[in-house]
């Protein structure tokens, strides 16, 4: 009976009016992000980050500091708020879509466009990996080697504008990044100077201008597929958990994901220079040779074309590694074998630590995130629909398209990863975000809104800071039961949805049903 009543309210639900109302939907989005905006414009705060003086005009801007420090008690609740009307919005323009809401593209274009570039221009909230990116700069400026020297160790010597105003976690900890990101933290440095708020206003330009870009690549991929193009605009510029974690906290995802996105756009053109976008991504974070397997899975049909892609990456990633920093090659893995809180994980290792140890528990773990990859990986590849992305192609059959094929085994990797890696954080799903905007319709959108509305509220009082007991009490009921929760939730409903429609379908039989569902989304049978 209860369950029956559970069914009964999910049906109300998701029949009333509102479920679909575009205008709330993107009204809700454009609500969270200005509440973003606000927050960083009121100075800096428990989660508004103090970048030392400002002596001129130079963004990020905020009000003078005499008015005083906004309370925990009303920036933290904000933005948890903030967060959860934001995705919501999300859910409902996206339900919106699916029922044939089919809205002039260029306006949501330019209001996601401009909500992204306002939320460049305040303080960045809630992590202070940015301040980290300016410490890597300000050391390569000092002529200092950052997969060497950490911030703490220049710091706790002398004084230095920039490095002093770092906080903790990161502080004793040498730089993971690749040659690429270690270029653009130098160059914020070189033009920031000896001023932390300068050097972080190029980091976040660094931030959204890709951002901003991977938007526009993307609408123009999806132009002669007017409900795609409106999905492409939705899952990146006008994304409202991406505007919060990626554009906000001014992380380098962006700046990352970019070279593959170009990767993609000259995919169908020149699968040389298509390489050379993808080995760049490679560059800056390992995470992107999820890209560049599926960039290659799409072009195993034709030799020829996967040696030009595999030769175009070998380029960079030669002068990168093998030139120019070589130790930059073993830096990532110092960033393996950590648990996040509100991930999956914590549920888990914490009672295999006080059963066998940390180090025992940390490899279990570890272990166990790797078989939940390749399991749900393949979970994935058996539902997820096809459909072909937009563009003048002459194959019809999506399965034999190689971007179709590549988009859609980038989502499959991506997803997978993101979903099963017992370290991960809410910017990092804007390497799924992306591709997703170029398919069709499908369970795992609503799953990563779910996944993004939890896991960026956990990090809203990611801050080393000292919180109230009572802002503290409600953030571990968020991060370390909510967020912790949807990420088994998201887990178990992947396999549960593999197991109504995966695994009994022979593939011809699910590709046929796959296409004519997206021949009309109003038939789809899931929210």
């Amino acid at each position: 009976m209860s369950s029956q009543a559970e069914v009964s309210a999910r049906s109300r639900l998701l029949q009333a009016a509102w479920t679909t109302n575009p205008t709330l939907g993107v009204s809700l989005i454009a609500a969270s992000a200005v509440t973003a905006i606000a927050v960083g414009a009121a100075g800096p705060s428990s989660v508004a980050l103090d970048l030392g003086d400002r002596t001129d005009l130079l963004p990020p801007w905020y009000l003078p500091a005499g008015l005083g420090t906004p309370s925990e008690w009303v920036v933290v609740p904000l933005l948890w708020v903030g967060l959860f009307v934001g995705a919501t919005g999300l859910w409902i323009a996206w339900r919106a879509v699916r029922e044939g809401w089919r809205p002039r593209n260029r306006r949501l274009f330019w209001l996601g466009f401009g909500l992204s570039a306002a939320t460049a221009l305040v303080l960045p909230l809630t992590s202070a990996d940015v301040l980290m990116y300016a410490a890597y700069g300000r050391l390569q400026v000092l002529g200092l080697d950052p997969y060497d020297i950490t911030p703490a160790d220049i710091f706790r010597q002398e004084y230095d504008p920039v490095l002093t105003l770092t906080e903790r976690p990161w502080q004793d900890t040498p730089s993971v990044y690749g040659p690429l990101a270690s270029g653009s933290q130098w160059l914020a440095a070189t033009l920031g100077g000896d001023s932390m708020h300068h050097v972080v206003f190029w980091l976040q330009m660094f931030s959204v201008i890709p951002f901003l870009v991977i938007g526009a690549l993307v609408y123009r991929m999806a132009r002669d597929d007017q409900a795609t193009q409106t999905r492409a605009v939705l899952f990146t510029l006008l994304n409202p958990i991406l505007i919060w974690s990626v554009v906000a906290g001014a992380h380098n995802e962006a700046f990352t994901l970019v070279f593959a996105i170009v990767a993609l756009w000259f995919y169908r053109r020149s699968p040389l220079l298509a390489g050379i976008g993808i080995g760049l991504a490679g560059t800056i974070k390992v995470s992107l040779v999820f890209y560049g397997l599926a960039m290659l899975w799409g072009y195993r049909r034709d030799w020829r074309k996967a040696l030009q892609l595999c030769l175009g990456a070998v380029i960079p990633l030669v002068v990168a590694y093998g030139i120019v920093m070589p130790k930059s090659l073993f830096a990532a893995s110092r960033n393996v074998g950590y648990v996040s809180a509100g991930s999956w994980a914590p549920w888990l290792d914490t009672p295999l630590t006080w059963l066998l140890g940390l180090s025992t528990a940390r490899s279990i773990v570890s272990a166990l995130g790797w078989i939940a990859m390749v399991a749900i990986g393949w979970m994935l590849s058996r539902v997820l629909p096809w459909k072909l992305v937009p563009g003048q192609v002459s194959i019809t059959d999506p399965r034999r398209e190689p971007l179709t094929i590549a988009v859609r085994t980038a989502v499959v990797l991506t997803a997978a990863w993101l979903l099963s890696s017992p370290y991960t954080l809410s910017w990092y799903d804007l390497i799924a975000w992306v591709p997703l905007g170029l398919m069709t319709v499908s369970r795992l959108e609503p799953l990563l809104m779910l996944r993004g509305a939890f896991l960026s509220a956990a990090y809203v009082t990611g801050r080393a800071v000292q919180f109230s007991d009572g802002v503290q009490a409600v953030a571990v009921v968020i991060r370390d039961v909510g967020s912790s929760a949807v990420g088994w939730f998201v887990i178990g409903s992947i396999v549960a949805w593999w197991w109504r429609e995966g695994h009994q379908l022979p593939s011809f039989t699910r590709v046929r049903a796959s296409m004519a569902l997206a021949r009309d989304h109003r038939r789809l049978p899931y929210d």
